[in-house]
Protein backbone atom coordinates (compact mmCIF):
# COMPACT_ATOMS: atom_id res chain seq x y z
CA UNK A 1 0.00 0.00 0.00
CA UNK A 2 1.47 3.27 -0.82
CA UNK A 3 1.84 6.10 1.75
CA UNK A 4 -0.01 9.34 1.06
CA UNK A 5 1.63 12.51 1.84
CA UNK A 6 0.40 15.91 1.34
CA UNK A 7 2.00 18.51 -0.77
CA UNK A 8 2.38 22.20 0.40
CA UNK A 9 2.00 23.80 -2.66
CA UNK A 10 1.55 22.70 -6.53
CA UNK A 11 4.33 21.04 -8.69
CA UNK A 12 7.26 23.74 -9.28
CA UNK A 13 6.94 23.49 -13.00
CA UNK A 14 10.80 23.64 -13.46
CA UNK A 15 11.87 19.84 -13.36
CA UNK A 16 15.43 20.59 -12.08
CA UNK A 17 14.06 22.61 -8.72
CA UNK A 18 11.07 20.63 -8.48
CA UNK A 19 12.56 17.16 -8.52
CA UNK A 20 15.11 17.14 -5.46
CA UNK A 21 12.18 16.98 -2.94
CA UNK A 22 10.19 14.41 -5.25
CA UNK A 23 13.48 12.56 -4.93
CA UNK A 24 13.70 13.21 -1.16
CA UNK A 25 10.61 11.12 -1.17
CA UNK A 26 11.80 8.56 -3.32
CA UNK A 27 13.90 7.12 -0.89
CA UNK A 28 11.25 7.19 1.98
CA UNK A 29 8.53 5.25 0.02
CA UNK A 30 8.36 1.55 -0.58
CA UNK A 31 7.17 2.10 -4.29
CA UNK A 32 8.36 5.47 -4.92
CA UNK A 33 5.18 6.60 -6.41
CA UNK A 34 5.42 10.22 -4.80
CA UNK A 35 6.16 12.47 -7.90
CA UNK A 36 3.75 14.28 -10.54
CA UNK A 37 2.58 12.71 -13.49
CA UNK A 38 4.48 14.59 -15.99
CA UNK A 39 7.49 13.76 -14.56
CA UNK A 40 6.82 9.67 -15.38
CA UNK A 41 5.87 10.76 -18.88
CA UNK A 42 9.04 12.73 -19.19
CA UNK A 43 10.91 9.76 -17.68
CA UNK A 44 8.80 7.29 -19.68
CA UNK A 45 9.70 8.99 -23.07
CA UNK A 46 13.42 9.22 -22.20
CA UNK A 47 13.61 5.25 -21.69
CA UNK A 48 11.76 4.59 -24.66
CA UNK A 49 14.43 6.60 -26.89
CA UNK A 50 17.08 5.19 -25.00
CA UNK A 51 15.35 1.02 -25.70
CA UNK A 52 15.19 1.84 -28.98
CA UNK A 53 18.55 3.13 -29.88
CA UNK A 54 19.86 0.51 -27.41
CA UNK A 55 18.57 -2.24 -29.45
CA UNK A 56 20.10 -1.27 -32.19
CA UNK A 57 23.65 -0.74 -31.03
CA UNK A 58 23.59 -0.13 -27.24
CA UNK A 59 24.71 3.37 -24.91
CA UNK A 60 21.08 3.98 -23.95
CA UNK A 61 22.59 4.49 -20.66
CA UNK A 62 24.23 7.23 -21.79
CA UNK A 63 20.95 8.51 -22.62
CA UNK A 64 19.01 7.83 -19.35
CA UNK A 65 21.17 7.97 -16.58
CA UNK A 66 22.31 11.51 -16.89
CA UNK A 67 18.61 12.90 -17.30
CA UNK A 68 18.40 11.19 -13.97
CA UNK A 69 21.18 12.81 -12.21
CA UNK A 70 20.17 15.68 -13.91
CA UNK A 71 16.60 15.85 -12.39
CA UNK A 72 18.40 15.10 -8.94
CA UNK A 73 18.03 11.54 -8.42
CA UNK A 74 21.20 10.55 -5.79
CA UNK A 75 23.71 8.53 -7.83
CA UNK A 76 23.28 5.32 -6.46
CA UNK A 77 19.38 5.39 -7.09
CA UNK A 78 20.23 6.41 -10.62
CA UNK A 79 22.50 3.95 -11.39
CA UNK A 80 20.37 1.06 -9.79
CA UNK A 81 17.07 2.75 -11.70
CA UNK A 82 19.08 2.78 -14.73
CA UNK A 83 20.05 -0.74 -14.33
CA UNK A 84 16.62 -1.99 -13.86
CA UNK A 85 15.20 -0.56 -16.73
CA UNK A 86 17.52 -1.42 -18.93
CA UNK A 87 17.35 -5.04 -18.49
CA UNK A 88 13.65 -4.90 -19.55
CA UNK A 89 14.73 -3.38 -22.67
CA UNK A 90 17.57 -5.54 -23.04
CA UNK A 91 15.30 -8.70 -22.67
CA UNK A 92 12.74 -7.34 -25.04
CA UNK A 93 14.91 -7.31 -27.81
CA UNK A 94 16.75 -10.72 -26.85
CA UNK A 95 12.97 -12.21 -27.23
CA UNK A 96 12.17 -10.79 -30.38
CA UNK A 97 15.53 -11.73 -31.81
CA UNK A 98 15.00 -15.23 -30.46
CA UNK A 99 11.36 -15.28 -31.89
CA UNK A 100 12.92 -13.98 -35.39
CA UNK A 101 15.34 -16.59 -35.76
CA UNK A 102 18.67 -14.59 -35.18
CA UNK A 103 20.07 -16.15 -32.37
CA UNK A 104 21.29 -19.51 -32.63
CA UNK A 105 20.23 -21.86 -29.07
CA UNK A 106 23.06 -24.10 -29.90
CA UNK A 107 26.01 -23.33 -27.53
CA UNK A 108 24.21 -20.30 -26.23
CA UNK A 109 23.92 -21.84 -22.56
CA UNK A 110 28.03 -21.98 -22.20
CA UNK A 111 28.43 -18.72 -23.54
CA UNK A 112 25.75 -17.18 -20.63
CA UNK A 113 27.54 -18.84 -17.99
CA UNK A 114 30.98 -17.32 -19.15
CA UNK A 115 29.36 -14.08 -19.10
CA UNK A 116 27.46 -14.91 -15.82
CA UNK A 117 30.92 -15.79 -14.11
CA UNK A 118 33.04 -13.13 -15.34
CA UNK A 119 30.73 -10.47 -14.37
CA UNK A 120 30.94 -11.51 -11.09
CA UNK A 121 34.42 -11.59 -11.35
CA UNK A 122 34.67 -7.79 -12.39
CA UNK A 123 32.11 -7.09 -10.11
CA UNK A 124 34.38 -7.83 -7.29
CA UNK A 125 37.47 -7.00 -8.67
CA UNK A 126 36.34 -3.53 -9.35
CA UNK A 127 36.80 -2.78 -5.48
CA UNK A 128 40.90 -3.37 -5.98
CA UNK A 129 41.65 -1.22 -9.33
CA UNK A 130 41.87 2.23 -8.87
CA UNK A 131 38.86 3.71 -11.18
CA UNK A 132 40.84 6.41 -12.86
CA UNK A 133 43.03 4.00 -14.61
CA UNK A 134 39.83 2.87 -16.32
CA UNK A 135 38.60 6.40 -17.07
CA UNK A 136 42.38 7.28 -18.52
CA UNK A 137 42.09 4.08 -20.73
CA UNK A 138 38.76 3.15 -21.84
CA UNK A 139 37.50 6.23 -23.57
CA UNK A 140 40.63 5.77 -25.98
CA UNK A 141 40.09 2.33 -26.47
CA UNK A 142 36.49 3.04 -27.47
CA UNK A 143 37.92 5.28 -30.25
CA UNK A 144 39.70 2.61 -31.68
CA UNK A 145 37.01 0.04 -31.85
CA UNK A 146 35.23 2.89 -33.35
CA UNK A 147 37.48 3.18 -35.85
CA UNK A 148 37.80 -0.44 -36.44
CA UNK A 149 34.29 -0.50 -37.09
CA UNK A 150 33.90 2.34 -39.73
CA UNK A 151 37.40 0.40 -42.29
CA UNK A 152 36.21 -3.45 -41.31
CA UNK A 153 34.82 -5.13 -44.11
CA UNK A 154 33.78 -7.87 -41.55
CA UNK A 155 30.79 -5.71 -39.97
CA UNK A 156 28.41 -6.37 -43.15
CA UNK A 157 25.29 -8.07 -44.51
CA UNK A 158 27.52 -10.90 -45.14
CA UNK A 159 28.44 -14.11 -43.35
CA UNK A 160 32.30 -15.23 -42.99
CA UNK A 161 34.19 -18.32 -42.27
CA UNK A 162 34.81 -17.86 -38.29
CA UNK A 163 38.35 -17.86 -36.96
CA UNK A 164 36.99 -19.19 -33.56
CA UNK A 165 35.54 -22.21 -32.77
CA UNK A 166 32.53 -21.27 -29.99
CA UNK A 167 34.17 -22.95 -26.93
CA UNK A 168 37.64 -20.39 -27.47
CA UNK A 169 35.44 -17.56 -28.37
CA UNK A 170 33.39 -17.91 -25.02
CA UNK A 171 36.69 -18.53 -23.19
CA UNK A 172 38.75 -15.70 -24.77
CA UNK A 173 36.40 -13.17 -26.17
CA UNK A 174 33.09 -13.57 -23.87
CA UNK A 175 34.89 -14.37 -20.83
CA UNK A 176 37.17 -11.36 -21.25
CA UNK A 177 34.23 -8.66 -22.29
CA UNK A 178 31.95 -9.68 -19.44
CA UNK A 179 34.87 -9.28 -17.14
CA UNK A 180 34.99 -5.52 -18.77
CA UNK A 181 31.19 -5.53 -18.43
CA UNK A 182 31.61 -6.21 -14.74
CA UNK A 183 34.46 -4.26 -14.06
CA UNK A 184 33.27 -1.09 -15.50
CA UNK A 185 30.59 -1.53 -18.87
CA UNK A 186 30.02 1.14 -21.11
CA UNK A 187 30.39 0.15 -24.77
CA UNK A 188 30.20 -3.18 -24.11
CA UNK A 189 27.74 -4.17 -26.58
CA UNK A 190 30.00 -2.83 -29.43
CA UNK A 191 33.03 -4.79 -28.25
CA UNK A 192 30.67 -7.92 -28.10
CA UNK A 193 29.22 -7.42 -31.66
CA UNK A 194 32.64 -6.59 -33.47
CA UNK A 195 33.70 -9.47 -31.40
CA UNK A 196 30.83 -12.09 -33.16
CA UNK A 197 31.34 -10.21 -36.34
CA UNK A 198 35.51 -10.51 -36.60
CA UNK A 199 35.89 -13.74 -34.87
CA UNK A 200 32.79 -16.02 -35.21
CA UNK A 201 31.63 -14.46 -38.85
CA UNK A 202 28.37 -13.23 -38.22
CA UNK A 203 26.96 -10.99 -40.18
CA UNK A 204 26.24 -7.43 -38.45
CA UNK A 205 22.38 -7.94 -37.89
CA UNK A 206 23.42 -11.52 -36.42
CA UNK A 207 26.36 -10.59 -34.23
CA UNK A 208 23.99 -7.45 -32.57
CA UNK A 209 21.57 -10.28 -32.10
CA UNK A 210 23.60 -12.09 -30.51
CA UNK A 211 25.32 -9.87 -28.08
CA UNK A 212 21.54 -9.35 -26.40
CA UNK A 213 21.26 -12.22 -24.14
CA UNK A 214 25.10 -11.79 -23.22
CA UNK A 215 24.66 -8.25 -21.96
CA UNK A 216 21.63 -9.26 -20.79
CA UNK A 217 22.95 -11.74 -18.30
CA UNK A 218 26.10 -8.79 -17.66
CA UNK A 219 23.34 -6.28 -16.71
CA UNK A 220 21.23 -9.28 -14.58
CA UNK A 221 23.98 -9.57 -12.24
CA UNK A 222 24.35 -5.83 -11.28
CA UNK A 223 20.81 -5.56 -11.05
CA UNK A 224 20.55 -8.23 -8.19
CA UNK A 225 23.88 -6.50 -6.54
CA UNK A 226 21.08 -3.17 -6.52
CA UNK A 227 18.30 -4.69 -5.51
CA UNK A 228 19.77 -6.61 -2.53
CA UNK A 229 21.75 -3.20 -1.61
CA UNK A 230 18.14 -1.50 -1.39
CA UNK A 231 19.43 1.57 -4.24
CA UNK A 232 16.17 0.92 -6.33
CA UNK A 233 13.14 3.88 -6.73
CA UNK A 234 10.61 0.68 -7.56
CA UNK A 235 8.03 3.25 -9.31
CA UNK A 236 10.52 4.96 -11.57
CA UNK A 237 11.91 2.00 -12.67
CA UNK A 238 8.81 -0.13 -13.51
CA UNK A 239 7.53 2.84 -15.71
CA UNK A 240 10.81 3.59 -17.58
CA UNK A 241 11.14 -0.34 -17.55
CA UNK A 242 7.84 -0.78 -19.51
CA UNK A 243 8.74 1.72 -21.83
CA UNK A 244 12.44 0.65 -22.28
CA UNK A 245 10.83 -2.52 -23.48
CA UNK A 246 8.47 -0.95 -26.15
CA UNK A 247 11.35 1.12 -27.38
CA UNK A 248 13.93 -1.72 -27.32
CA UNK A 249 10.99 -4.31 -29.71
CA UNK A 250 10.68 -1.59 -32.03
CA UNK A 251 14.39 -0.82 -32.51
CA UNK A 252 15.34 -4.86 -32.85
CA UNK A 253 12.51 -5.25 -35.37
CA UNK A 254 14.69 -2.39 -37.21
CA UNK A 255 17.92 -3.88 -37.09
CA UNK A 256 16.42 -7.24 -38.27
CA UNK A 257 15.01 -4.93 -41.56
CA UNK A 258 17.50 -2.33 -42.16
CA UNK A 259 21.01 -4.93 -40.90
CA UNK A 260 24.29 -3.30 -41.15
CA UNK A 261 23.26 0.03 -43.31
CA UNK A 262 21.30 1.04 -39.96
CA UNK A 263 23.52 -0.66 -37.29
CA UNK A 264 26.68 0.56 -38.51
CA UNK A 265 26.50 4.33 -38.40
CA UNK A 266 24.43 4.19 -35.41
CA UNK A 267 26.90 2.25 -33.25
CA UNK A 268 29.71 3.84 -34.59
CA UNK A 269 28.04 7.35 -33.66
CA UNK A 270 26.93 5.79 -30.30
CA UNK A 271 30.69 4.54 -29.20
CA UNK A 272 32.34 8.10 -30.23
CA UNK A 273 29.96 9.85 -28.94
CA UNK A 274 30.29 7.55 -25.26
CA UNK A 275 34.19 8.13 -25.64
CA UNK A 276 33.89 11.90 -25.75
CA UNK A 277 31.89 12.01 -23.30
CA UNK A 278 34.19 10.29 -20.29
CA UNK A 279 36.77 12.32 -22.28
CA UNK A 280 35.56 15.77 -21.24
CA UNK A 281 33.36 14.55 -18.18
CA UNK A 282 37.04 13.62 -16.35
Amino acid sequence: MIRQQTRKSAPDLNLKTALPDVCESWTDVDWGLDFPLWVSLFLAAIAFLAGFISAIAGGGGMIVLPVLLWLGVPPLNALATNKFQSVFGTLSSTINFFRKGQIEREGLMGGLVCAFVAAILGSILVQLIPSQWLSAVIPYLLLLLAAYMLFSPSLSDEDRPAKLSKPLFNGLCINGISFYGGVFGPGIGSFFAVAFASLRGYNLRKATAHTKPLVLTVNMTSMIVFIFAGQMLWGLAIIMAVAQFIGARLGSNLVISKGAALIKPVMIAITVLLALRMIFSA
